[in-house]
């Protein structure tokens, strides 16, 4: 079976089943089903057309687990009007599939897990830890979604601002996650944006691309890890910063600020900077105080703290952070950071180790650990120097 295939058409089939008045989960049980009949006929006997063969069967087993109800007689209509067999239209139904399901009747917090599950395919875990809340949570919040859409007929837009928020989830999922959805995320932001004049949507496809354009070097050949600041600017994607620019500053143009017009500076101003060293660190605080302005975000506001931090140096990064309620994620791994430049290396490494344990991924956890271990060693070769007198210089690392 081919993956990547079936997690392209599933969105376009439950689409169809939802156009032709199945409801919400209902459509979805009937295309869940599909599924699993191809998994077992498929690799024998391939379809010529794909997605037109789970049309065909997820709607036929959509009717069968409806037929006994007290709408028989509308059902046996839809029957009577079910197109003949042929070949399904090349429409990209994934996008439609988002508006439908930001629908009026549901909050934004459960479109958004709605759509992760039906459309970008992610488990109900992975969307637990987009959201950090526990996965018992986020299934009774997919559940009571379900629930509010199901007999809803999905005739009116969804919300773009909660569409966007969806779009911005699955890259971030598809970024940092087990599942890769940055490159679909990009591809559905590009056809929102041509489909749609908003400068937000701008914003969020600049974003998306300066993130996905470092992509390469975020991590080492062993899989662990690369910060920002260590990594190899040589390998960035120049013309897909180059794109993200020149969208971003379109849209800047219109003087229409949304959060992911601000995300998007940020990141430009990294992307521009030839190293580390270089980043313009005042005009980032400068846009995270725009951004926190926007949005009221303690991840906003942890992060202008690094930019406090860098700008300033630790000490006033230090005071910043210590306003902050010390229960936002990556909080200790923050101060961790800032005793570090600091130059408080006992702090520092056991923040390390602290922030490791709450870490949310394994490649996360890595990287503070080893940080943790780098500090503990530096400790105890500085004090061995010491040990040996004052005559014995020691060099540090």
């Amino acid at each position: 079976m081919n993956e990547a295939l079936i997690r392209s058409l599933t969105p376009g089939v439950l689409t169809v089943l939802v156009r032709r008045g199945a409801d919400f989960a209902a459509a979805e049980d009937a295309v869940q089903e599909a599924l699993v009949e191809a998994v077992r006929v498929w690799p024998a006997d391939p379809p010529r057309d794909a997605k037109g063969w789970l049309i065909t069967v997820a709607w036929r087993k959509f009717l069968d687990a409806t037929r006994s109800d007290t709408a028989r007689r509308r059902r046996e209509d839809l029957v009577e009007e079910e197109p003949a067999p042929g070949s399904a239209p090349a429409v990209d139904d994934t996008l439609q599939l988002y508006f439908l399901c930001a629908h009026p009747s549901l909050t934004p917090s459960s479109a958004v897990a709605l759509t992760l599950r039906a459309v970008g395919g992610l488990t109900t875990r992975q969307i637990a830890q987009a959201y950090l809340v526990p996965e018992a949570t986020m299934a009774q919040r997919i559940s009571r979604a379900k629930r509010t859409v199901s007999g809803v007929r999905f005739d009116q837009p969804g919300d773009v601002a909660t569409v966007l928020r969806v779009l911005y989830l699955v890259f971030n999922e598809g970024y940092s996650g087990d599942v890769d959805l940055a490159a679909e995320a990009i591809r559905l932001t590009r056809q929102l944006a041509s489909a749609i004049d908003h400068p937000e949507v701008a914003g969020l496809l600049a974003l998306m691309l300066l993130h996905h354009a470092r992509r390469a070097a975020r991590t080492a050949p062993d899989g662990s890890l690369v910060p920002l600041a260590e990594q190899d600017r040589g390998r960035w994607d120049t013309p897909s910063i180059a794109e993200g620019v020149v969208i971003l500053q379109a849209a800047l143009a219109r003087d229409r600020l949304g959060e992911f017009q601000a995300q998007a500076a940020i990141a430009a101003l990294h992307a521009d900077a030839p190293t580390a060293e270089e980043t313009d660190w005042v005009q980032i605080v400068e846009w995270y105080d725009e951004l926190a302005r926007l949005t009221d975000s303690p991840v906003v506001r942890l992060n202008r703290v690094v930019a406090v931090g860098e700008a300033d140096g630790p000490r006033a990064g230090l005071a910043a952070l210590a306003v902050l309620d010390d229960t936002v994620p990556r909080h200790t791994a923050v101060s961790a950071y800032l005793h570090e430049r600091d130059g408080d290396l006992p702090t520092a490494a056991r923040l390390y180790a602290e922030a490791a344990h709450q870490a949310p991924n394994l490649a996360e956890r890595d990287h503070l650990t080893r940080q943790a271990a780098r500090l503990n060693a530096r400790g105890a070769a500085e004090g061995s120097g010491r040990a040996l007198g004052a005559g014995f210089p020691f060099r540090q690392p």
